[in-house]
C-alpha cells in the first residue's frame, strides 16, 4: 500500500492542534511554537502533494478508498484535481502567517480581567480548523465532506466568540456580548445552511445508493444513472444554499462583517481567506459536477446574485467607518466575481474563478493582518482614529498600501490576473453582465484608495505619534506574502497548469464549450 499522503496532510494539523492543546499551561510559548512546526509540516507535505500531482494525468489523483459506513455506502475516499491542489497550498501556506501574526493575540489579559485566554486553546483551534479545511478539499465521498463541511464550524464558533479583538471603544463588557452576537450568529447561518445540505444529501443517496462522486458522475455520463429534472433541481438547491451561506453570497452574506469584526485580525483572515473558500470550491466540484442541467437552469439568477453581491458589498465597503467590516465588505464583492466566474460556464471564467480563491486569499490576507497590526498599536479599528501613519511608520504604511493595491486588482499583482479572466470569460457568454461587473473595480478604487488616504496620509494624528514600524516577526508575516502578489501577479503559470486541465473535467461536465467569437468575414 502506497503511503497514504492525503490522509497525512489533513491528519497532521488535526494531531498537532490534539497536542498543542495538551502542553501544560504554564508553558504557553511551547504550544505556540508546537504550532508553528506542525504548521510548516504541513505546508511540506502540501508541496509534496502538488509535486506529485500530474496535471496531465488522471482527475482525481493520490486516492485512497476504503470502507467506512458500508451499509449506507459510506466510503473514507479522498482524491485531488488541480483546483483542490492549488487551495490546499494556499491553506497551508497561510497558518504559519495566522499562527504567527496571532503570537500574543491569546496571551494572558491583565490582571483582574473577568476573561480567561488559554493560549493553548487558541492555537489548537487554528490548527483543527487548517485540519477540516484541507479533508474538505481532499474528500470525494460526499458524505464524508458534509461532515467535515459541518464540523469545522465548531472551532470557528469558539474562535470568534472566545478570542476577539482587545481595541474595542465599548469596554469589555460590551465587547464580550458582541463577539457572542458575532459568533451565534455566525454558527446559526451555517448551521441551517448545513441542515439543507443533509436533506439534500440523503435524497442524492436515496437516488444515486451511494455517495461516491466520481461513481456517480459516471454512472450519469454512461447513462446508468438518471435524475428526474425535478428531483436533479431540489437537489441541486439544497446543495448550493449551504455553499452560498458559506461563500458568502448576497443575500445571505449578513454573518460575515460581524464575525470578522469582532475577531482577531488573524481569526478574519483564518475566516474569508480559508474557511470561506471551502463554499465556492465546492459550487464546483458538487454542484456542477453533481447537478449539470440544474446548475444550468439556475445559472441566471446565480449571476443576478452574484452582480448584486459585486456592487452591494463595495458600496457598503466605501461607507464604511471600521477597517475590518470594510474589509469584510469588500471580501464580498469579491466572493461575487469569484461565483460570477464558476457560473459563467466558461474555460477563462472558471479558471479565473478558481485563480481569484487564491489571490483573494493572499491579498485578505497581507492587507487584514497588516491592519491588525495597525490595530494593535492604536486600540482602536475606527477609520477616524488614524491619519499620518506614513510619516510614522512607513514600511507598515508601505505593506499596507500593497495589500489595498492588490485588493482593488491593480495590473502587475496577482488579483488583476483573476479578475481579468472572470470579466473576460463572463463577457464572452454573457456580455451586457460582464460590463455591469466592471463596476465592481471601480467602486473597489474608490473604497481602497479612500482608506488609505484617510488613515495613513494627512497630518499626524497625537495618538498616532510615536507609533513602531513593523517589527521582524511582523516583517517576517508580511514579506513573503507580498512577494507572492507580486510574483503571481506577473508570473502566474504555474497556477494556471495545475488549474486549467481541472477546469475542462469541470467544463465537460457541464457539457459547455467555450463560446467562439464572432469575426467578420473579410470583404
Amino acid at each position: 500500500m502506497s503511503f497514504p499522503l492525503l490522509t497525512a496532510t489533513a491528519a497532521l494539523p488535526a494531531l498537532g492542534a490534539i497536542a498543542t492543546a495538551a502542553v501544560p499551561a504554564q508553558r504557553r510559548n511551547a504550544a505556540k511554537l508546537l504550532a508553528l512546526i506542525v504548521s510548516l509540516g504541513t505546508l511540506v507535505l502540501a508541496a509534496i502533494v502538488a509535486f506529485r500531482f500530474d496535471p496531465g494525468g488522471d482527475r482525481y489523483q493520490l486516492t485512497e478508498s476504503h470502507a467506512w459506513i458500508a451499509d449506507f455506502g459510506v466510503r473514507y475516499e479522498l482524491g485531488v484535481d488541480g483546483i483542490a491542489v492549488a487551495l490546499i497550498g494556499l491553506t497551508a501556506l497561510l497558518i504559519p502567517f495566522i499562527i504567527l501574526a496571532g503570537w500574543h493575540d491569546a496571551d494572558p489579559l491583565e490582571t483582574g480581567s473577568k476573561r480567561w485566554r488559554p493560549t493553548q486553546g487558541f492555537f489548537a483551534l487554528i490548527l483543527a480548523v487548517e485540519a477540516m479545511v484541507i479533508i474538505s478539499f481532499e474528500a470525494t465521498d460526499v458524505f464524508l465532506f458534509y461532515i467535515f463541511f459541518e464540523a469545522m464550524l465548531i472551532p470557528m464558533y469558539f474562535l470568534i466568540g472566545g478570542f476577539g479583538d482587545r481595541a474595542h471603544e465599548h469596554g469589555e463588557e460590551t465587547a464580550a456580548t458582541q463577539r457572542s452576537y458575532a459568533a451565534v450568529k455566525f454558527l446559526l447561518y451555517n448551521l441551517v445552511g448545513g441542515l439543507i445540505m443533509l436533506a439534500a444529501v440523503i435524497g442524492l443517496y436515496v437516488v444515486a445508493g451511494n455517495f461516491s462522486l466520481p461513481e456517480i458522475a459516471e454512472a450519469r455520463a454512461n447513462g446508468t444513472l438518471e435524475m428526474a429534472t425535478t428531483t436533479e433541481r431540489w437537489l441541486f438547491l439544497g446543495f448550493f444554499f449551504a455553499f452560498a451561506v458559506k461563500a458568502p453570497l448576497w443575500p445571505l452574506h449578513t454573518w460575515l462583517p460581524n464575525a470578522m469584526q469582532e475577531s482577531t485580525a488573524p481569526v478574519a483572515v483564518l475566516i474569508t481567506a480559508v474557511v470561506d473558500k471551502v463554499g465556492t470550491f465546492a459550487m464546483l466540484r458538487f454542484c456542477l459536477g453533481l447537478f449539470p442541467e440544474a446548475s444550468t437552469w439556475a445559472t441566471p439568477a446565480i449571476l443576478v446574485l452574484a452582480l448584486i453581491s459585486i456592487i452591494y458589498g463595495a458600496l457598503l465597503a466605501v461607507g464604511q467607518r471600521d477597517i475590518k467590516r470594510l474589509v469584510a465588505y469588500a471580501s464580498i464583492s469579491h466572493f461575487g466575481f469569484i461565483i460570477l466566474g464558476i457560473f459563467a460556464m466558461t474555460s477563462q471564467g472558471q479558471s479565473g474563478a478558481t485563480l481569484y480563491m487564491v489571490n483573494h486569499g493572499i491579498s485578505t490576507a497581507a492587507l487584514m493582518l497588516v491592519a491588525g497590526f495597525l490595530i494593535s498599536r492604536r486600540g482602536s479599528r475606527l477609520i477616524a482614529d488614524y491619519g499620518g501613519v506614513q510619516k510614522v511608520a512607513p514600511v507598515l504604511a508601505g505593506t499596507f498600501l500593497i495589500g489595498g493595491l492588490a485588493t482593488l486588482s491593480l495590473p502587475g499583482l496577482a488579483p488583476f490576473v483573476s479578475e481579468f479572466l472572470v470579466l473576460v470569460g463572463t463577457f464572452a457568454r454573457y456580455p451586457v453582465v460582464g460590463i455591469i461587473a466592471t463596476v465592481g473595480i471601480v467602486l473597489a478604487a474608490l473604497y481602497t484608495l479612500v482608506l488609505y488616504q484617510r488613515t495613513m496620509t494627512g497630518p499626524v494624528k497625537a495618538e498616532v505619534e510615536g507609533m513602531p514600524d513593523l517589527r521582524v516577526r511582523e516583517l517576517v508575516v508580511v514579506a513573503p506574502l507580498v512577494a507572492l502578489l507580486i510574483f503571481l501577479g506577473v508570473f502566474p503559470k504555474p497556477l494556471t497548469d495545475i488549474v486549467n486541465p481541472a477546469v475542462e473535467h469541470t467544463m465537460s461536465d457541464v457539457q459547455k464549450k467555450d463560446p467562439q467569437p464572432e469575426v467578420e468575414a473579410a470583404k
